[in-house]
């Protein structure tokens, strides 16, 4: 917070820095420029706050549509994508736990198949132009570019888990584009709406991504190396995994395969760095 009042325009569905202008016994009233003063209810304001300091709140429309703040933080903002519960569906659309008092709508028109109570789905959260209004989509093509991905092999990039495949997952890349996890390099558990990073394995030709979560080959190595040292300190510096160890226990344990653990282990040995005892691998 600080003493100073900056003019600002408030967005609607995202965090702003708001101006304090006056404390009511039911809250204080925010500055929100254009959008006139909003309400910051009492039992959202942070304690011995004065006139004239900022505070951060999130903007919304309540249940009778007037516009408030909160300093709650929810699931996700207007241009994020994220994965939500359905708590309840009408005949106006389904609406999303989003972690706010009033649920998130999905109208019948921006659902990509018939939304159900008590299943997630990765949705779009946008302001609907129309009715400026917060709503969310689960048509998620609309929102990717278009044009083919520019990516070299090897880039890191951010990654958003959508939906299985017969091949492995779907991932969105960079909020921007579609890529494909495939299943035979995949080593960890998986949900959508996962976020996680990740790396290009390869642009094809018709400019799709494939996708991988380890850089490959010296790379990997070098990747899961701090992983396998913290693992084997955390359990005092010693683990009884070695080169005998069943690929699904590495698999379950440490989340890479058996090839990519046995050329960390070997990386490892060669620099010194742990040793082969009876028990295990060991720490030096």
């Amino acid at each position: 917070m600080t003493d100073s009042h900056i003019p600002t325009q408030a967005t609607l569905g995202k965090f702003n820095m708001l101006t304090i202008v006056a404390l009511l016994d039911k809250g204080a009233y925010l500055d929100g420029g254009d959008l006139g003063e909003i309400l910051l209810p009492k039992r959202d304001l942070p304690d011995a706050c004065k006139v004239g300091e900022q505070i951060k709140a999130f903007l919304y429309l309540d249940s009778a549509e007037r516009l408030i703040a909160t300093t709650t933080t929810p699931l996700a903002q207007v241009g994020e994508f994220v994965s939500l519960k359905v708590v309840q569906v009408n005949k106006i659309g389904a609406f999303l736990d989003w972690g706010l008092p009033k649920d998130l709508l999905v109208p019948f028109n921006q659902q990509h198949s018939e939304m159900e109570v008590g299943k997630y789905y990765l949705v779009r959260v946008f302001l609907d132009q129309l009715t400026n209004r917060i709503a969310a989509s689960s048509k998620i093509d609309k929102f990717l570019d278009i044009w083919p991905a520019e990516y070299q092999q090897g880039d890191k990039v951010n990654l958003i888990i959508g939906g299985k495949t017969d091949l492995g997952f779907k991932a969105i890349v960079n909020d921007l584009h579609w890529g494909l996890l495939y299943d035979n390099e995949i080593f960890q558990h998986l949900r959508v709406g996962k976020k996680i990073p990740g790396y290009i394995k390869q642009v094809r030709e018709d400019g799709r991504l494939d996708l991988l979560l380890t850089r490959g080959s010296k790379n990997k190595v070098n990747d899961f190396s701090e992983k396998l040292l913290a693992h084997i300190a955390d359990r005092g510096g010693i683990t009884p995994l070695n080169d005998k160890s069943a690929p699904e226990l590495i698999q379950r344990t440490l989340g890479v395969s058996k090839k990519t653990f046995k050329a960390t282990v070997g990386n490892l040995l060669k620099n010194g760095k742990i040793a082969i005892v009876k028990e295990g691998i060991k720490l030096v």
